[in-house]
């Protein structure tokens, strides 16, 4: 099959490898965007999933929280300028408030009635888009809780209170202090907000994503023309680096790079006064695995001219 040049500049957008290197990729794979990538990578030219080609949506991250409890909601819109529209902002605070008051779901919270409506957060928005004038939707939620200790949450890049570009939650179990308890899980939702790990352990890693790394650390080591004792070692440390990268409590703290968040929490019991545990966290970045089509604005305007 013929590879253009659109997929060539996409598939060199994501990886930062040369253009002959893209192009190659893309006719080992038919063109297959995330295989050329893995190609790339199991050749040693690509860095890991480095996805540059998504465009993200625009719209709000939202968060509300109790002592015990926190939820993150995202509703999109069209364009960035709505995201600073007093009465779009407070519709992505009612959205979480219902979040909060109910059981997180994105189902439940989309079908739940809108605060001072008769109508469902769903019918509601889909009102907001006469007035507002662009099209809007209620995307996803998630909530934590914990039976002791604390949730907190951290917004980044904020436009307005509890309301930003990238939400995160971060939940800690404790029977100790819970302000002490608060002030560390906001540390490590910092942290999240910062690195992105995958997963909060080891064992909660999509296996599909295990499988896929350690296929392109055994294809780089078996090139090395090793035995084959030495290459499993060499995979088994590559898997491990892999672990310490994406693991959130195997990271090096943000805050204190000499220690892992693991360490970190231990430090911190000395403050909460009893043992911790770090029970979940959640993530949401503004229009994440959305395809945004991407439209050429000098076309545009000259097809605007020609009318």
């Amino acid at each position: 099959m013929s590879i253009s040049a659109a997929q060539v500049k996409q598939l060199r957008d994501m990886t930062g490898a040369g253009m002959m290197d893209c192009k190659a990729a893309l006719a080992e794979t038919n063109g297959d965007m995330d295989a050329a990538v893995d190609w790339l990578r199991a050749k040693g030219i690509a860095k890991a999933d480095k996805k540059a080609g998504r465009t993200a949506a625009e719209g709000l991250i939202g968060v509300a929280g109790e002592a015990k409890s926190a939820v993150v909601v995202e509703v999109n819109s069209e364009t960035d300028f709505v995201a600073r529209n007093e009465a779009f902002q407070e519709i992505v605070r009612n959205v979480a408030a219902v979040a909060l008051a109910g059981n997180g779901e994105t189902s439940a919270v989309a079908e739940a009635v809108y605060p001072g409506s008769d109508k469902s957060v769903t019918e509601t928005i889909k009102d907001a888009v006469g007035t507002i004038g662009e099209n809007l939707g209620f995307r996803r939620s998630a909530k934590l809780s914990v039976s002791s200790g604390a949730v907190a949450t951290y917004v980044h890049n904020a436009v307005a209170d509890n309301l930003g570009k990238l939400g995160v939650l971060v939940a800690i179990e404790t029977t100790g202090n819970a302000d002490a308890a608060h002030n560390f899980a906001r540390q490590v939702a910092m942290h999240v907000a910062a690195i992105s790990p995958l997963a909060l352990t080891a064992e909660e890693i999509d296996p599909a994503v295990v499988a896929r790394e350690k296929a392109i650390f055994s294809e780089q080591a078996r090139e090395s023309g090793k035995p084959e004792n030495v290459i499993e070692k060499m995979i088994e440390g590559r898997m491990r680096k892999f672990y310490e990268e994406v693991v959130l409590l195997k990271q090096n703290f943000v805050l204190n790079p000499d220690l892992t968040v693991e360490a970190a929490l231990k430090e911190a019991e000395k403050e909460i006064g009893a043992p911790a545990k770090l029970t979940g966290f959640v993530r949401f970045a503004l229009g994440e695995g959305i395809e945004k089509e991407e439209s050429d604005f000098a076309a545009e305007v000259a097809a605007t001219v020609k009318k």
